[in-house]
C-alpha cells in the first residue's frame, strides 16, 4: 500500500528556490526588465531588491559589474536558440580590483495558452561564478603550451625568448629572463651554494615597461643582480615586493644546478598572483630549465663534434705526382660521422678514402675518428683495398662490442670506399663497403658510374666486399663522396656536367659538385696523373744470380745520371740484396724499378712468387740471411705488397733536398 505524499504548493517551491539557491536565477519580462532574482545573489553583492527589480537588464547587470547586450537577449526571446554556458567577464562593485568570470545560460520562459501554444512571456537566466574553474583551465592550457613551444630549437637564448613568448600576456604583463654567464658561454652550470647569488645577465625580455612601477624593462646583456630578483634568489617561486606591487620570481634550476632566473610582473589593474600561480610558475620554469639543460648539452656536443670533424686537410703536395686533388668538407656539428682521407703510399701511389658512420651523433663522430685512424694505420701494410676493408670490418665489429651487446640496434655500422691509384701504370684498384658516390669521368667526357658494386656495410654482414680494377687514361676525373642519408642525391647527368670539362681544374669542379650535395657530406675530386717517363727506370732481370751484378751497376749509373742527393753505394747495396732475394727465393718474372721523387727514391723488385719475405737476425757465423736486415738499416722505410700474380718488395731512400 502506497502512502499519500502531502503536496507542496508550487509557489512555496519557487519561493524557497529564490531564497536559498546559490545559483543566480534571474527572471526577465518581455521588456527585458528584471522581475525576480535570487536573494543570495543580491545579498552577496550588497544590492537592495528595490534598486534592481523593474529596471532594464542592461542597467541591472551593469550594477553587478557585467556588460550585457540586450540584442542577444532579444534574439532568444524572439525564438532563437537558448544560450548555454556563455562565459562573461565582470568586476563586481564590491571588489573592483578582482575580475570574475560568470557562466550564463538564458532560456525562454513560456506560458501555455488555451489554443495549446506556449508563447514566451519572458526569459530565465542562470548565472554561476566559474572564475576558479576558468583559471584552472587557463593554467593547464598555459602549462601545455609551454611544453609544446619551449625548447624546440636546442638554443639557449632562443629557449629564453620562447619562455617570454608563452607567458606574455596571458600570465604576465612583463617578463625578464636572466641566465648565468656560464650558461651563456655554453659551459656546464655550477651547483648552487646556499646564500650565494651568482652573476645573472639579462637574456630575454617581453611585455611593456608600463606595468613596472620600479623602472623600465632592462636591456639584454645587462647584469640584473642585486635588484630585479631581490637581494637573494629564492629556492622556489615566490612573491617579491616591487614598487607598489609584487613580482613573481622563480629560479631556473635542474638537480641543484642553477641556470638562471625569471621575473614575472602583472599590470596594476590585473588580479594579483595566487598560490596556484606559484605552482604554475614552478611547472613552467622547471620545464624551461630542462630545455635549457638539453640545449646546453647539445651546444657542448655541437662544439665537440665540430672540432672532431674539422681535421686539417692533407697537404696536396704529398700526392701531386699522382693526382690533382680538391677536398671539400663543411662540418655543421650535427654528428654526421663523415670523413675522407688522402694517404700517400709507397711507389708514388695514393689512396683516396671516403667513409661515413651510419647513425649520426657524438658517438658516431668518435667512432668515425677511430675508424679513420684504423684506415690510416692499415694503409701502411700495403693491403689491397678489399683486404683493407676486411680488416676495417673487424675493427668496426670490435667497436660495436665495446659499445654494447651484439643485438644493440645502435651498434657501429659504416660505409667506406677506398681507391688506390698508381701513377706509373694508371691502374685504379677500388673497393666499397656500403653505398657512396663513386664515379669517373674520362677525358673524352664519358661517365662511368659503375666503377664498383655496392658492398655490405662495415660491421654488418661483412666480407667479401665489392672490388674492381681499372686502367684509367691520364686526366680522368674521379669523384668520391660519402653516402646520402636521405637517399636520392644528384643525378648522373648533373655530376657529369660538373666534372666533364677537362679545361677546368678540380677545385672549380668540386665547388660545383659540393653545391649539389647535402650538408655534412665529404667530397674528393681527383684528376689522375702519370709519373713522367724520365722519373721511372725499369729492368727485366733474368732468373739467375749472374744477372744481379749488371742490374746493380745499371741502377747505380741511373742514380748518378739523375743527380739525386743519395749515396750511390747505398742504392747499389739495396738493389743487390733485393734482386738477389727475388732471384733466389722468388719466381720469374723478376723486375727492378726505380722511381724518382722530389724527396725520396723508391727501389721496387717484383717477382711472381707470393712467398712472404721476413726479416731475419743472422748469427755471427751465418753466411746469409742479412739481406732484408741490410735494406731495413740503409733505407728509411721498406715493405711488401701483394698482387694476384706475385709480390713487390720496396725500399725508400730519403734524398737530401736543398733548403729553400
Amino acid at each position: 500500500m502506497v502512502e499519500d505524499v502531502p503536496s507542496v504548493p508550487d509557489g512555496a517551491v519557487l519561493d524557497t528556490v529564490f531564497r536559498q539557491t546559490e545559483v543566480g536565477v534571474h527572471v526577465l519580462d518581455r521588456e527585458l526588465r528584471l522581475v525576480r532574482v535570487t536573494g543570495a545573489v543580491l545579498a552577496t553583492r550588497g544590492v537592495a531588491p528595490e534598486n534592481v527589480l523593474g529596471r532594464p537588464a542592461a542597467e541591472v547587470y551593469r550594477a553587478f559589474g557585467v556588460d550585457v547586450h540586450e540584442d542577444v537577449l532579444r534574439e532568444v526571446l524572439d525564438g532563437g536558440p537558448p544560450l548555454r554556458d556563455v562565459l562573461v567577464p565582470g568586476r563586481p562593485p564590491h571588489e573592483p580590483e578582482h575580475e570574475r568570470v560568470y557562466s550564463v545560460s538564458v532560456y525562454p520562459l513560456c506560458a501555455p495558452e488555451a489554443d495549446g501554444t506556449e508563447p514566451p512571456i519572458g526569459l530565465v537566466a542562470t548565472v554561476m561564478d566559474v572564475t576558479e574553474r576558468v583559471r584552472a583551465e587557463q593554467r593547464l592550457a598555459l602549462l601545455y603550451e609551454a611544453r609544446e613551444r619551449i625548447g624546440r630549437t636546442l638554443d639557449v637564448e632562443r629557449t629564453a625568448h620562447e619562455l617570454v613568448e608563452v607567458t606574455v600576456p596571458g600570465f604576465a604583463g612583463s617578463v625578464v629572463v636572466a641566465l648565468t654567464d656560464a650558461v651563456l658561454r655554453g659551459k656546464p652550470p655550477e651547483l648552487r651554494r646556499a646564500g650565494e647569488t651568482p652573476l645573472l645577465r639579462c637574456t630575454a625580455v617581453g611585455g611593456s615597461g608600463a606595468v613596472r612601477a620600479d623602472g623600465p624593462l632592462p636591456e639584454p646583456g645587462v647584469v640584473l643582480l642585486p635588484g630585479l630578483f631581490g637581494e637573494r634568489l629564492p629556492d622556489e617561486p615566490e612573491l617579491v615586493p616591487a614598487g607598489d606591487g609584487v613580482r613573481l620570481v622563480a629560479p631556473l634550476a635542474v638537480r641543484g644546478q642553477l641556470l638562471g632566473a625569471v621575473a614575472f610582473r602583472r599590470p596594476p589593474e590585473a588580479d594579483p598572483y595566487t598560490e596556484d600561480d606559484l605552482a604554475l610558475a614552478e611547472g613552467v620554469t622547471a620545464h624551461t630549465a630542462t630545455c635549457l639543460e638539453n640545449a646546453l648539452r647539445f651546444t657542448r656536443e655541437h662544439i665537440v663534434m665540430t672540432a672532431l670533424q674539422s681535421w686539417p686537410l692533407r697537404p696536396e703536395g704529398e700526392t701531386r705526382h699522382a693526382v690533382e686533388l680538391a677536398q671539400r668538407h663543411r662540418p655543421g656539428g650535427t654528428g654526421a660521422g663523415s670523413w675522407f682521407d688522402v694517404i700517400p703510399l709507397p711507389g708514388a701511389r695514393v689512396a683516396l678514402v671516403v667513409g661515413q658512420v651510419e647513425r649520426p651523433g657524438l658517438s658516431s663522430v668518435a667512432t668515425m675518428g677511430r675508424l679513420r685512424t684504423a684506415v690510416y694505420s692499415l694503409a701502411t701494410l700495403d693491403l689491397a683495398p678489399h683486404e683493407l676493408l676486411a680488416r676495417l670490418h673487424t675493427v668496426t665489429q670490435r667497436l660495436a662490442r665495446e659499445q654494447g651487446p651484439a643485438h644493440d640496434p645502435d651498434e657501429p655500422a659504416a660505409s667506406c670506399t677506398i681507391a688506390v691509384h698508381d701513377p706509373v701504370t694508371g691502374r685504379l684498384d677500388i673497393a666499397r663497403a656500403g653505398s657512396s658516390l663513386c664515379v669517373a669521368v674520362r677525358p673524352d667526357g664519358s661517365l662511368d658510374a659503375d666503377l664498383v658494386d655496392e658492398g655490405p656495410l662495415l660491421g654488418g654482414d661483412g666480407p667479401p666486399f665489392a672490388c674492381a680494377s681499372h686502367l684509367l687514361p691520364e686526366g680522368t676525373t674521379l669523384c668520391l663522396a660519402s653516402s646520402e642519408r636521405a637517399g636520392g642525391g644528384p643525378s648522373a647527368a648533373r655530376i657529369a656536367a660538373a666534372l666533364a670539362l677537362p679545361d677546368r681544374g678540380p677545385h672549380p669542379m668540386a665547388d660545383d659538385l659540393a653545391a649539389l650535395l647535402a650538408p655534412e657530406r665529404v667530397l674528393l675530386v681527383a684528376r689522375t696523373l702519370r709519373l713522367p717517363a724520365g722519373d721511372v727506370a725499369e729492368w727485366e732481370v733474368p732468373g739467375e744470380l749472374s744477372a744481379v751484378a749488371p742490374v746493380r751497376h745499371a741502377a747505380e749509373e741511373r742514380v748518378r745520371e739523375w743527380g739525386l742527393g743519395a749515396d750511390p753505394l747505398t742504392v747499389e747495396l739495396i738493389v743487390s740484396e733485393l734482386v738477389t732475394n727475388a732471384v733466389r727465393h722468388g719466381a720469374p718474372p723478376v723486375t727492378l724499378r726505380l722511381l724518382r721523387g722530389e724527396s725520396t727514391l723508391t727501389v721496387e723488385v717484383r717477382d711472381g712468387a707470393a712467398i712472404a719475405p721476413h726479416l731475419r737476425h743472422a748469427k755471427a757465423g751465418d753466411e746469409g740471411g742479412r739481406g732484408l736486415h741490410i735494406c731495413s738499416t740503409l733505407s728509411d722505410a721498406w715493405g711488401v705488397r701483394y698482387e694476384d700474380d706475385g709480390k713487390t718488395v720496396w725500399a725508400e731512400i730519403a734524398l737530401d733536398v736543398p733548403a729553400g
